[in-house]
């Protein structure tokens, strides 16, 4: 996989590209594909390859931030360890939200699980919040702008379930809901704003809308008088 032709944003310490969902950024314990097999293909120059900054699950598509120095990399963790990073996911959703915007403010905590692990709501968890937006639904579907507060692991989609809107595709919090409008997770990290130097303009990188989406958001209002 050539990733350079997924680049949305470039300079000597950081690059920004539209991961495409299905792909890991780690490799798993089975193996199988995973980010860090393609990464040498983003050195554009350097010795060594771009390292990541974060993460995304392996399903969520969109922007993805790789540090291109040691330096880089800890300036970036910085940034995210202290939440001053601007994230903003689009997601497809279950139903229709009451309102038309609001604050999820639950604690979350991982449970193990038989199958598996999850993130629960649980008053003795991790204090957890996500911003909504509503951009559009057609009534059986919606589709929301997520901002998350804080980054725990699988937060968007365990918030949204919580309130009764699973995401469409999620196997873990939405069991079922793939028939809706296809099977893949309808989770996609639009756009990423970092504050990396002070004095200087924020970094900002807005991904594509994945085609594994498209026609979803399409059907919630998506192109009609809305962003692209």
């Amino acid at each position: 996989m050539d990733l350079t032709t997924r680049l949305l944003y470039r300079d000597a310490e950081v690059l920004i590209i539209d991961k495409p969902a299905g792909l890991a950024v780690h490799a798993g314990p089975k193996g199988g594909e995973h980010l860090g097999l393609y990464l040498d293909s983003l050195r554009l120059g350097l010795r060594r390859p771009p390292e990541l900054a974060h993460r995304l699950d392996r399903e969520t598509s969109g922007c993805l931030v790789l540090g291109r120095s040691r330096k880089a990399l800890a300036a970036l963790g910085s940034l995210f360890a202290k939440g001053l990073v601007d994230k903003t996911y689009w997601a497809v959703v279950v139903g229709r939200p009451r309102e038309e915007s609001g604050t999820i403010d639950y604690a979350l905590k991982k449970r193990e699980k038989k199958f598996g692990w999850r993130m629960e709501v649980d008053r003795t968890g991790l204090p957890s919040a996500t911003q909504w937006r509503l951009l559009g639904s057609d009534g059986r579907l919606s589709w929301l702008e997520c901002k998350p507060l804080t980054g725990r692991t699988h937060q968007i989609r365990a918030h949204c379930a919580a309130i009764g809107h699973p995401l469409v595709g999620d196997a873990i919090y939405g069991r079922g809901t793939g028939t809706l409008a296809g099977d893949r997770l309808m989770l996609h990290s639009r756009a990423i704003v970092l504050p990396l130097e002070a004095g200087k303009p924020p970094i900002a990188a807005e991904a594509p809308v994945p085609e594994h989406m498209r026609a979803a958001l399409e059907g919630c209002g998506l192109g009609a008088s809305s962003p692209g």
